[in-house]
Parts: C-alpha cells; structure tokens; sequence
C-alpha cells in the first residue's frame, strides 16, 4: 500500500473548488444583470404605455376624428407596438445567449490553458523528481556502505581495546563513534521517507500482528537509554494479544520516533509509559511522557516537516513526526498530540484492529 501525494491532490481539489465557486459566482452576477435588465425594460413599456394611454385620453377628450377610424387606426398602432416589443425581446435574448456562449467558450479556453500549464508543470517536477531519487538512491547506497564499514571498523575497536586506561579511552571513544554512525544512519533513512512520500510512494504492508507486542519490543529497545538517563520506561495495556491491521516494522519506526523525542525532553527522574487498548474498531497506542511539554500555538503544527518545539535545539532535524503522521495515515489512522507546558505530552495515534468473524 502507497500513500498518494497530498499536495497534488490537494491543489486538484482546490482548483475544482475554485472552479465551482467561479461558475456559481457568475450565474449569480449573470442572474443579477438580467434580471435588471428585464426590470428596466419593463419599466419603459410601462411607461410607454402610460404615454399612449394619456395621448390617446386627450385625443378623446378634443374628439379628434372619427370613432370607427380611429380604432382602426390604434388597433394598427398596438398590433405594431406589440411586434416591435417581440422583436426587441427576442433580440434581447439572443444578446444574452451570445455572451453566455461567449464566456463559456472563454471560460473554456482558459481552462484549458491552465490545465495544459499544470500539466507541463507536473510533468517538469516528475522528471526532476526521477533525477533527484536516481541521485539520492545512489548516494544512499554508497553512503549506507561507507557507514557500514565504519560500524564494522569500531566494533573491531571494541574488541581489540586493552583493559587498561588507555583502552578505556578507545571504548569511550569507539562507543561515540557508534552512537554518531546510527544518528547518520537514522537521518539517513528519514531523508530517504521523505523523498518516497513526496513523490507519493511510501510503502506499508498491513497484516493482523499483535500491538501490544509491537510495543514491548520497543520498549526492550528503548529501556537501556531511559535507564542511562534516570527514566522510568514501563508498558500498559491490556494482558492479552490485540490484534491489529499494521506494517510491523512501520510501526516499530513511528514509536521510536515518539520514544525519542519523550526521553530528549523529558528529564532525569521522569517517566514515559506506553499504552494500547481497543477504541471500538480502532487500537489506539499512546506514548506518554512528563516532560517538558509543547506549547499550544505548536500543537498543530509539531507534525509538519522541518518543525521543532525548541528551534534551538539540534539533537534533531525536525523529519521523525512528519513521517510518523505519513505512516499512521498510510495505514488509515490518525495521530494527534494532547499537551502542554510544564505538564507532558501525550502522543496518540490510531491502527485498524482486526475484524473478528462471528461464530
């Protein structure tokens, strides 16, 4: 299962948003105009009428000519004033269906335009976009080799260290190197996320797996660091398999994501528990953490991509939550953040959980 690309479906739903609102806008301006333009041509036969009326009254009243001619006469008079008021009605309708087809055909034409333009435009970023993900495919392999043999190369140091003080330094030393080689390896990876779900091709594979062993796993993972750091790292849940619909390895990569930024701002003494439970057809997992907390003009925005709570801080680039949101929603979840300052946060998100056949 791939993610489609929210930008461009989001600017085709804009534009045929757009679009509708343009049609609807002019109808009603149209509708205006005419239905003026009728008020105002009524008005004059009105008064045209008014007219008549009062110089044919006069006529009677001076006894102008006689009464057998002069019905004949207005008889002629009304049956040419009524064909010259059919002839200017439907000229006037004619009018109106020449610039109705008009601004159509113009209406048309510049949509066409801008469709084509659009088109070129998507089909221009397409093919940068292959460039680009050729280049960075290559770069990726060749940069993942050389940090491989980088990794290779210190645990050789690991084990080859004297036990002696200047062994320790090496290990020190060594231990760095491995920590600064899976932070590249990690940002690496983000770097490589990002590009698939620009161009609308991150992957997950959904199959029945149990949540709360996804979550224990991490929590082996991620306990030897709460430990160094003076956290308490514990699970809740229920005792039992919950079954979901999920890409395990995914999954895996979304709570590392939230466990490290809970253990980045949260301080020694802290605590961070890891909860799953069933929400009707939903497993929601939840990472909570009594840590430093998020301002709430950023809760909306902390899973943007590039965004920070502490733009001074550097221990990270601003990639892990957008990807986790990409992620959660390619498997049909959402994923939102209660917090605040002073008091934690929470980070919950939603997994489909398994239909169970009726027996």
């Amino acid at each position: 299962m791939s993610q489609k690309q929210p930008e461009r479906t989001q600017t085709d739903d804009s534009l045929r948003s757009e679009r509708a609102r343009t049609d609807r806008e002019l109808e009603k301006k149209r509708a205006s105009i005419e239905e003026d333009s009728d008020e105002v041509l009524a008005r004059a036969n009105d008064r045209a009428d008014e007219v008549l009326k009062s110089a044919r009254a006069k006529a009677d009243t001076a006894g102008l000519g006689s009464s057998a001619a002069l019905e004949v006469e207005r008889t002629a008079e009304d049956r040419a004033l009524a064909e010259e008021r059919t002839t200017k009605a439907a000229q006037l309708t004619s009018e109106r269906d020449e610039r109705r087809r008009a601004l159509a055909e113009l209406l048309r034409f510049e949509r066409e335009v801008t469709d084509k333009d659009l088109l070129l435009e998507r089909r221009g970023a397409d093919a940068a976009l292959v460039t680009r993900d050729e280049f960075l495919g290559m770069v990726s392999h060749d940069l993942r080799s050389l940090l491989g043999g980088i990794a290779v190369s210190t645990s050789f140091l690991l084990k080859e260290a004297p036990d002696d003080d200047s062994g320790k330094k090496v290990v020190k030393r060594a231990e760095g190197i491995q920590r600064f080689t899976a932070r590249m390896n990690r940002l690496l990876s983000d770097l490589l996320d990002v590009v698939s779900i620009e161009a609308g091709q991150l992957h997950v594979r959904p199959a029945p797996d149990d949540a709360t062993q996804v979550l224990r796993e991490s929590v082996d993972i991620f306990q030897p660091a709460a430990t160094a750091q003076g956290i308490s790292l514990s699970l809740a849940g229920p005792p039992g398999p919950l079954l979901a619909n999920f890409d395990h390895e995914r999954i895996l990569q979304v709570l590392a994501n939230l466990l490290s930024n809970a253990l980045k701002f949260t301080k020694e003494g802290g605590r961070i528990e890891l909860r799953a439970e069933a929400q009707g057809p939903q497993c929601e997992i939840s990472v909570t953490d009594t840590g430093s907390g998020i301002p709430p003009d950023q809760l909306d925005t902390v899973f943007e991509r590039f965004s920070q709570v502490n733009k001074f801080d550097r221990r990270g680039h601003g990639l892990g939550l957008h990807i986790s949101k990409c992620i959660v929603e390619a498997h049909g979840g959402r994923i939102w953040v209660e917090s605040g300052i002073g008091t934690g946060s929470t980070f919950r998100f939603t997994l489909p959980l398994v239909k169970q056949e009726q027996g």
